[in-house]
Parts: C-alpha cells; structure tokens; sequence
C-alpha cells in the first residue's frame, strides 16, 4: 500500500505502482469509440502511461496538455492517458484542448486496472479513483520509469519520464 496525499490530507492506495524493471499488467480499458483496448493493442511500442483521476481537474488536464505537447511530431511511443472519465468526456476535453497526440483510455467498465497497478485510491474525497501516476514502458512491457507523486495536487516529473525513453 502507497500513501499519498491530497493537499496534506493523507491517502492510501491499495498496493504498489510497478517499478523500475517489472513488467506490467495486461489491462482492459475503454477508448474513444468505446472499444476495448489492451496491452496487445500497443504491441512491440514504448509507451507512456500518464494515469490521472480526471481530467476534469486543473493538474490532470495540465499533464495532459504537457505530454501531448512532447508527443508531437514523435512516432517511436504510444502517449496513453488513463482517467475514470468516460470517453465522451475525454472526447471533448481532448477536442477543446485540440490535444491531438494522447491516446485517452477509460477505466469506466472495470475497476482491475486501477488495483492491478496499485493507483486505487481506498479513502479521502477521491476514493474509487486513480491516484495520479506515470510509466514508462518499453515495447516489452518492462517499466523503464515509475512515478506516484506525493500530493494528487502536484504534477509529474515530465523531464524524467521523458528522458527514460531514450
């Protein structure tokens, strides 16, 4: 179990991110045509994983805005952002923001993914959601990077995560 905070508060989550060298779990997440997707869908790719409990927040929306704009023009990763927001919302939140380069995918039918990477936020105001966390993954599915921030209130170290890329 992790303990973060919101702005102070403490929170617990139920288990642990998975670290530096571990594989990850396959998942099952809902794109944007409402289609389920999975680790086999971003085959043989380096992958980002940007997890946020909504990007109906300012930090969420922030980050989402922030590794869109690093993924422009780079086609050696996939940029996935996972929220609980349903594709709809994601939809038009990637539309407003004219975020073009992020793949948005929903924990809306299953709460698996949110356990099985250890982001399950189990009390304070946002229970039930993911705790806000980055990984970086290689196109064998081994963490190259791992970050659970603190506080839900501050942003990832997107330098880091990026150089883990390269």
């Amino acid at each position: 179990m992790a303990s973060i905070s919101l702005r102070g508060q403490p929170i617990e989550t139920c288990g642990s991110l998975p670290q530096i060298g571990e594989s990850i779990p396959d998942f099952v997440l809902v794109d944007a045509k409402l289609c389920d997707r999975t680790l086999a869908d971003y085959a043989g790719k380096k992958k980002i994983i940007s997890i946020v409990p909504s990007l109906d927040t300012p930090v969420c929306a922030k980050s989402a805005r922030r590794f869109n704009d690093f993924a422009t023009d780079r086609d050696d990763f996939v940029m996935l952002v996972v929220s609980a927001d349903l594709p709809f919302a994601q939809g038009r939140f990637c539309g407003k923001e004219k975020l073009k380069n992020v793949v948005t995918l929903s924990t809306m039918r299953s709460g698996d993914f949110a356990r099985d990477y250890g982001v399950l936020m189990l009390d304070g105001p946002l229970a039930g959601l993911t705790a806000r966390a980055v990984l970086v993954v290689d196109e064998h599915n081994k963490v190259l990077y791992s970050e659970l921030p603190e506080d839900l209130t501050s942003e990832p170290d997107y330098s880091r995560a990026v150089a883990a890329l390269q």
